[in-house]
């Protein structure tokens, strides 16, 4: 999709922010504060940052605005933190998600101060700018929401919980596939990317969401895939335990793969494959077949075999031993050519 068209959706591909383009410090946050105030400005506008963290700010990540709704990962090496309290008024929902260290909110002397830590997340109704500031190396996924969709809904509550929670995970699930693809989306995908995050972010405020709802298929499935990902020597990884983890049945989990083309099953075990294959091939890896059929839980060798041999042409032996030759080529800077062999 070109930029005008972008533009005219009131909408931006997913973009890089970084201070330490040029260098850290106050030449490096002119660089950060450009490309901020260009792209999501309009959206969410760039605090009044303290001397101290406009002298060295460390900081990269990314952003994207989708029309009224502003998405930007932060991962800052500094300590970040707004110089004095700040005036004027704001009327947005806000949604943090830290990751890693900890994010401070100051809401005034009416709210208080609140700290999000890593593994947490908050949501609020912002009615005016707000002061804060972050440990260093703080990690932390935050959403400019319209106060007009969900400021109803919220009825001047603050949310808070763990970042892990069903609706959480489905909604940064969707947020990373909107980084992905917004840049090449038309405005009818535009719309809809848009309407998700919209029905998404209700569900954090309402703690559910609707799992019948075709729109949130793709969200449902890709917050499945980022769990299995991170559990596949887990020996309890199954659709059932990721359904019971996201909050739906199995049968939805499963209608929503089957919506995308492959089953949770073959998805679990085409993962398990690449990571054993890649487990096969490290040069230092002294594995055994029967150790990485193990880790990968295939219930023995010969299931472990006869599986990797059907996705890959050839069993895991060859294919270790083959690999294996091609880096030691690469190292001593000869050609070596393979032809499919049989282990």
């Amino acid at each position: 999709m070109n930029n005008a068209a972008l533009e005219a959706e009131g909408s931006h591909g997913a973009f890089l922010l970084d201070s330490t383009i040029v260098y850290a410090g106050p030449r490096g946050f002119e660089a950060l504060r450009h490309v901020w105030e260009t792209q999501i400005g309009d959206v969410s506008p760039l605090p009044t940052f303290s001397p101290a963290t406009i002298g060295d700010l460390r900081f990269r990540g990314r952003a994207a605005k989708v029309r009224d709704v502003a998405i930007a990962d932060v991962r800052s090496a500094s300590a970040l933190q707004t110089a004095g309290t700040p005036g004027g008024v704001e009327d947005q929902v806000r949604m943090h998600v830290v990751r890693r260290g900890a994010w401070t909110l100051d809401g005034g002397p009416d709210r208080g101060e609140h700290t999000v830590s890593a593994g947490q997340f908050r949501l609020g109704h912002v009615g005016r700018p707000y002061a804060f500031e972050t440990a260093p190396h703080t990690t932390t996924r935050i959403f400019a929401l319209p106060a007009a969709r969900l400021g109803p809904l919220l009825r001047n509550r603050s949310i808070t919980g763990p970042a892990n929670s069903a609706e959480v995970r489905l909604l940064v699930a969707h947020t990373n596939m909107v980084h992905a693809t917004l840049a090449d989306l038309g405005p009818a995908g535009v719309h809809a990317a848009h309407s998700t995050l919209i029905e998404l972010a209700k569900a954090v405020v309402q703690g559910r969401f609707d799992d019948v709802e075709p729109r949130l298929a793709p969200a449902l499935v890709q917050a499945a895939k980022d769990l299995a990902n991170s559990r596949l020597s887990d020996p309890e990884l199954s659709s059932t335990m990721l359904a019971r983890q996201l909050n739906v049945s199995v049968r939805t989990l499963q209608r929503a793969f089957a919506a995308e083309g492959e089953p949770v099953g073959s998805y679990i075990r085409r993962r398990r494959l690449e990571e054993a294959r890649l487990a096969l091939a490290a040069p230092r890896s002294r594995l055994s077949v029967a150790e990485i059929a193990g880790r990968w839980q295939f219930s023995d060798s010969s299931h472990f075999i006869r599986a990797f041999k059907s996705h890959y042409g050839q069993t895991p032996a060859s294919y270790a031993r083959f690999a294996r030759q091609d880096e030691s080529a690469v190292r001593s800077g000869g050609n070596f050519i393979t032809s499919n062999p049989e282990g």
